[in-house]
């Protein structure tokens, strides 16, 4: 139970300034954008608020000084303020065009919608392209990792196999394996989508087994953004759109999803020195069946005060950046730390002096290492900033978190596009993939962390293109 007394005046602000600006963005008469601008405000209350809660909040008093955790408050008040502010305004501009139109998600929601003839037809079509590429994808993965289809496709019997593994600094065709990795994720979110929105036999056959087949991979892996992107999309589609039922046994679902993942994630922090997270899982589970007076909850006689801290503390991390940047050990780049994300697509192989991303924070972390291969970028593991940090690495103190703002401003108006045209089943997957990205962009506003969504993004353009005869545009589908 976290000791509320040790809480100063800005952090009793920002919940009261999150739960404002949350009911202010529901009751918007925009009802595309209610939607995603709860997501980003339920992102940063869960890395920043929910850190504290989940934390404990003297320790960071210990590490960090009083002065820096203040500011830090008053920061995460900065960007809510202006996220709330800003995000009406860019979404008026974005999509002046569709401006009035209702918010197709929400029409699914409420008046259901998904069984008509037209919307399953475009799904059927979807789903039968989507396996061609994925087909292919398969194919090469297994190419590069020898045929081990048990390590590809049953990792919870054997050593993960991964055929997209590739240094953190890229080089020559690197570029081509990242791109296959990232696509892959969006094909597996999106085949999740399908299987929740999907009423055809067929059709539903084929996406769950491909989802089936494919999701172990990155269930048991320790990249925790890649099971959500993976994993919640789905899921969620499932929850909201497809099972008929009242917000009461949606909630009770959506509890019990989270204490799933949140055992599974906690689990992943405690082994993730092992060789891989499959071996440390059976030997769990061998353990436990051996220990039948120890709690059945438990998958590690690690102390679990000792890992709940790690990966979900980006307001001890925002503590952090305000004492670097006030001893000097970092200073704000203007923006460097945003070109390099923005320029990040552009091949090493084309630019070999493209700029890295985080390394100087983790340097400053402690991270660096003394003899490094040439692929480490002389680091032992970058550390996320969070989205509010990394405007303050990019921009200061002042004018950091209104940067921070502006972007998830404009990314909220990106995802309300989306929803606008959701009469087409693919902005739909771009929609609800894009939602549970946000979650991802509160450890970093980043390219790597919406790699899916653009790649999905490019294809459905690239598809609507091939399928549009020239001078006659295909009629949106009515979704009611």
């Amino acid at each position: 139970m976290p000791n509320f007394q040790l809480f100063p005046l800005p952090f009793w602000l920002v919940v009261a300034m999150t739960f404002f600006f949350a009911i202010r963005a529901w009751r918007q008469p925009e009802s595309a954008l209610r939607l995603p601008m709860f997501i980003v405000l339920l992102t940063v209350g869960a890395w920043y608020i929910g850190d504290v809660l989940y934390n404990d909040y003297s320790e960071y008093l210990l590490e960090i000084d009083e002065t820096s955790l203040e500011y830090a408050w008053w920061e995460v008040l900065s960007f809510i303020c202006t996220f709330g502010l800003l995000a009406p305004p860019i979404h008026r501009m974005v999509n002046r065009k569709h401006l009035g139109k209702p918010s197709n998600l929400l029409s699914l929601m409420y008046y259901g919608g998904l069984k008509s003839n037209k919307f399953q037809e475009q799904l059927d079509s979807i789903c039968h392209f989507l396996v061609i590429l994925w087909t292919f994808l398969m194919i090469v993965a297994l190419i590069r990792v020898n045929f081990d289809f048990v390590g590809l496709f049953m990792p919870y019997f054997s050593a993960r196999a991964d055929p997209w593994v590739r240094g953190r600094v890229g080089s020559g065709y690197d570029f081509l394996v990242a791109f296959a990795s990232y696509f892959q994720i969006g094909l597996v979110a999106g085949f999740g989508v399908i299987a929740a929105l999907a009423y055809r036999p067929l059709t539903l056959t084929i996406s769950l087994a491909v989802w089936f087949l494919t999701l172990p991979s990155y269930i048991f892996d320790r990249t925790r953004s890649a099971i959500l992107a993976t994993l919640l999309p789905g899921f969620l589609a499932w929850v909201f759109l497809r099972l008929r039922s009242g917000l009461l046994v949606k909630a009770v679902i959506l509890a019990i999803g989270f204490l799933v993942i949140q055992s599974w994630m906690k689990f992943i922090i405690e082994n993730r020195t092992d060789s891989s997270i499959s071996l440390a899982f059976s030997r769990a589970i061998n353990n436990q069946s051996m220990r039948q007076s120890h709690s059945l909850t438990t998958f590690s006689q690690e102390d679990p005060a000792s890992t709940a801290s790690i990966g979900f503390n980006m307001f001890e991390e925002l503590g952090f950046v305000n004492l670097y940047i006030s001893n000097g050990t970092i200073h704000p780049d203007l923006g460097e730390e945003y070109f390099a994300e923005l320029v990040n697509p552009i091949p090493r192989s084309i630019w070999p002096g493209k700029p890295l991303i985080g390394i100087d924070y983790a340097v400053a972390r402690g991270q660096k290492l003394d003899d490094s291969a040439d692929d480490s970028a002389g680091v032992g593991a970058t550390i996320s900033t969070g989205m509010i940090g990394q405007g303050i690495v990019n921009f200061g103190l002042i004018l950091g978190p209104p940067a921070a703002a502006l972007l998830m401003s404009f990314w909220a108006a990106v995802l309300a596009r989306q929803d606008l045209l959701a009469a087409d089943p693919g902005r739909m997957f771009l929609y609800v993939i894009g939602l549970i990205l946000t979650f991802n962009m509160g450890r970093d506003i980043s390219l790597l962390v919406i790699y899916p969504f653009c790649f999905f993004y490019l294809l459905i353009v690239a598809v609507k293109k091939l399928q549009t005869p020239k001078g006659r545009p295909l009629r949106p589908l009515q979704s009611g």
